[in-house]
């Protein structure tokens, strides 16, 4: 399914290539989310130097690193990066997806992560997971169920955060051929 048939919201909105003049607002994004909610694990959001290298080390394996930006500027980004670091997790990747507390709502998840999938795909990925920080974030669960993935299991209270124990919910698709032939 391409981007393009996931749904799209009723304003003007692109999707494209983030880009280092969008990390400041990036950052931004994804420090909020680190602060108030446990859809990431970090408790301290990393510096916007530390922040840049995560950056900087998708774009240069290849794989989508994508923003939604409306007039006003980016509403929020979303990416696809290796999964594990030993060779044979090679062919798969992990989804996230973050997007300003404004933005929610609106159809813009939808559509950054179709074009995450198709993205990867095209790099020549078979497998997309997504690990969801609490078992309680029904919207990222929605949003990854609408896109053809499945829940795999859930890890229960492998964090602790915001004095709490947490769970991950582990979700998959495949991407193109995905196991039915040999990449």
């Amino acid at each position: 399914m391409s981007a393009a048939a996931h749904g799209a919201p009723r304003e003007r909105l692109s999707i494209r290539p983030a880009e280092p003049a969008d990390l400041a607002r990036l950052h931004a994004i994804y420090a909020g989310h680190v602060l108030t909610g446990a859809a990431s694990f970090e408790e301290e959001p990393p510096t916007s130097a530390e922040f840049e290298r995560r950056w900087k080390s998708i774009v240069d394996l290849g794989l989508p690193y994508l923003v939604a930006c409306d007039g006003d500027g980016p509403l929020g980004y979303a990416y696809a990066g290796p999964y594990r670091p030993r060779s044979a997790y090679r062919f798969t990747v992990e989804d996230s997806i973050y997007l300003a507390p404004t933005a929610t709502g609106r159809g813009i998840g939808a559509r950054l992560l179709g074009a995450v999938i198709d993205g990867a795909t095209r790099a020549g990925k078979r497998q997309m997971l997504a690990v969801i920080g609490d078992s309680a974030n029904t919207a990222s669960i929605a949003l990854h169920r609408r896109l053809g993935f499945a829940p795999v299991g859930t890890f229960q209270s492998v964090g602790f955060k915001f004095q709490r124990w947490v769970d991950s919910v582990l979700m998959q698709r495949a991407l193109g051929e995905g196991d039915r032939t040999a990449p």
